[in-house]
């Protein structure tokens, strides 16, 4: 019963996953695509796949934090998704190299400063 209400539960803590579909045809297109990518990075996301960001977050309430950051950051062009799930069902996700199965890689520890 105290797992529960433990600070890190599966169902509290939660991902934040970014998709996007960003046009790259032009110079300022691409800049803005890869600053969008940089912005991503630096406020602690981790690249899932090409235009798949994920981010690990302890609370709804601070996975609310990074989405509104996101947001403010969204390129003019292109497509974005942002999509938050929590840590149980992250942790069923089934990834697949080619066609042989691999286990997901465990989640790391972060540090919060307040």
């Amino acid at each position: 019963m105290e797992e529960k209400f433990s600070r890190l539960n599966q169902y509290r803590s939660m991902w934040v996953l970014v998709f996007f579909d960003l046009p790259t045809e032009t110079r300022a297109e691409r800049k803005a695509a890869t600053r969008f990518r940089k912005d991503l990075l630096d406020d602690g996301f981790g690249m899932f796949q090409f235009s798949i960001y994920t981010r690990f977050c302890a609370s709804r309430e601070n996975a609310d934090v990074h989405t509104r950051r996101t947001k403010r950051n969204l390129p003019k062009k292109g497509k974005v998704c942002i999509m938050q799930i929590t840590d149980k069902q992250f942790g069923m996700i089934e990834l697949f190299h080619g066609r042989k199965e691999t286990a997901p890689e465990p989640p790391t520890q972060q540090l919060e400063l307040f």
